[in-house]
C-alpha cells in the first residue's frame, strides 16, 4: 500500500517534478501519496498473495474491502490534524482557518472525507456483508466498495482544494475525480461481471 501510494503519486500527480528530481521519490517524510496509488498497490500484492497462498482473489479482495474504510478514516483524520488536503475557501460558518495555509475560512474537506469514505461506507458494507445472498457472491463486496469510495470522493473533491501544481483538469474536474471516475467504472464492471 505505501509503495503504491508513493509510485502512484509520483506517476499520477507529479511525474515531471519527479523525472527532474528522481532523489525526491524516496523523501516521502515530505509528503505525497495519492490513495489511487495505495489501492493499486493492495490489488497487486493481494494478486500475488492469493495466487501463492491458492486463496480465491475475490475472497481476500472483499475482506480488505470491509477493513478499508477504518484506515481511510484515520488517514482523513491525520490528514485534518496535520493540515493537509485543505478544503476550498468558503463563506459558510462552518468554515475551518489553517494559519499555515492561510487567513481564510476554509472547508474541513479532510472531516467530509473521513466521514463518507470512513464511516458511511464502512457501515454499509458491514450491513451488506451480513446478507446471506452476499456470502456467496465472491467480488460484490469488493465491486461496491470501489462504486461507494469513488462516488463519495469524487462528491467530496467539490470542497478540497485541487493541489496547486495540477489545478482542474477537463471539465473542471480534479485529478482526484478524473480518478474516481475510472474506479468507479471498474466497480461497476466489477458488479456486473460477477452478477
Amino acid at each position: 500500500m505505501i509503495i503504491g501510494g508513493r509510485i502512484g503519486y509520483v506517476l499520477l500527480y507529479n511525474p515531471l517534478y519527479f523525472f527532474n528530481n528522481p532523489i525526491e521519490i524516496i523523501k516521502v517524510w515530505n509528503g505525497g501519496m495519492a490513495f489511487h496509488g495505495g489501492l493499486i498497490g493492495v490489488i497487486i500484492s493481494t494478486a500475488f498473495f492469493s495466487i501463492k497462498r491458492k486463496i480465491n482473489f475475490y475472497l481476500f479482495t472483499d475482506l480488505l474491502a470491509c477493513a478499508a474504510p477504518i484506515g481511510i478514516f484515520l488517514g482523513r483524520i491525520a490528514n485534518f490534524i496535520n493540515g493537509e488536503l485543505v478544503g476550498r475557501i468558503t463563506n459558510e460558518k462552518i468554515g475551518i482557518i489553517f494559519r499555515h495555509i492561510d487567513d481564510f475560512p476554509r472547508h474541513a474537506s479532510q472531516i467530509y472525507e473521513a466521514f463518507f469514505e470512513g464511516i458511511v461506507l464502512f457501515f454499509i458494507l458491514f450491513f451488506i456483508q451480513k446478507k446471506q445472498s452476499v456470502i456467496n457472491k465472491k467480488g460484490y463486496l469488493s465491486s461496491l466498495f470501489l462504486i461507494f469510495y469513488s462516488f463519495f470522493r469524487f462528491i467530496c473533491e467539490f470542497f478540497r482544494e485541487p493541489d496547486s501544481h495540477i489545478g482542474l483538469q477537463y471539465l473542471n474536474l480534479t485529478i482526484g475525480q478524473i480518478y474516481s471516475i475510472i474506479f468507479f467504472i471498474i466497480g461497476i464492471f466489477i458488479l456486473f461481471k460477477k452478477k
